[in-house]
């Protein structure tokens, strides 16, 4: 069942920032890894990266993606670190070709068409937003722990191409956890009087 309607400026505790506040919560496109973005079924190749941009560029006319055979949007957006993903806007024009739905998965990394048909962590029914100012809140506990986010737009409002301007993301981020392995060595035959544990320098691995 989809869920979550957005909601603008003064219509909850959330939104009381001024412009420079707010434009600064949703700079989560700074963490995102573009060289393993994807966006799948845009018409022209490496537009879809173009949307996740500044809060202020948002009013940019001339970055948009729009999808090539139907009105389906994929879009696998890898972080760098983990995100507590707070709140999404998704920005389009005020015809058919805005989204009417989005579908939020996690952890699923190059997601396919395919993958959308199972349950999705949370979905939310779209209200037509040419400026770039309703919030969608996100189930937090859901998306406290996110290294990929998959977002999928299934339809929109009857035009038959999606098109979008901007789609902002809001949350905390952190950097990836790092584990250090130890390797610990034994000789084959010990000597009673000098056996001792002997440790190689630790090696850490980023785990992304």
């Amino acid at each position: 069942m989809a869920e979550g309607r957005g909601h603008g400026p003064g219509r909850c505790g959330c939104c009381g920032a001024d412009g420079g506040e707010r434009g600064a919560a949703w700079g989560l496109h700074l963490r995102i890894d573009r060289g393993r973005l994807q966006c799948l079924n845009e018409r022209r190749e490496g537009s879809g990266a173009r949307v996740f941009r500044a809060w202020e560029e948002r009013g940019d006319r001339e970055q948009f993606v729009e999808s090539d055979e139907d009105a389906e949007l994929l879009f696998n957006v890898p972080f760098t670190g983990s995100v507590k993903l707070k709140a999404v806007i998704v920005m389009g024009e005020d015809d058919g070709s805005h989204p009417s739905e989005l579908r939020l998965f996690k952890n699923i990394p190059q997601m396919s068409f395919d993958d959308a048909a199972r349950e999705p962590e949370q979905t939310f029914n779209l209200n037509p937003d040419p400026v770039g100012e309703l919030e969608y809140p996100t189930k937090i506990a859901r998306f406290s722990n996110v290294h990929d986010l998959s977002m999928y737009f299934p339809k929109n409002f009857g035009a038959e191409t999606t098109k979008i301007f901007y789609i902002g993301l809001k949350g905390e981020w952190t950097e990836a956890h790092r584990h250090a392995v130890t390797i610990c060595n034994y000789e084959a035959l010990p000597n009673p009087g000098d056996h001792q544990l002997r440790q190689v320098t630790p090696q850490s691995h980023c785990i992304s």
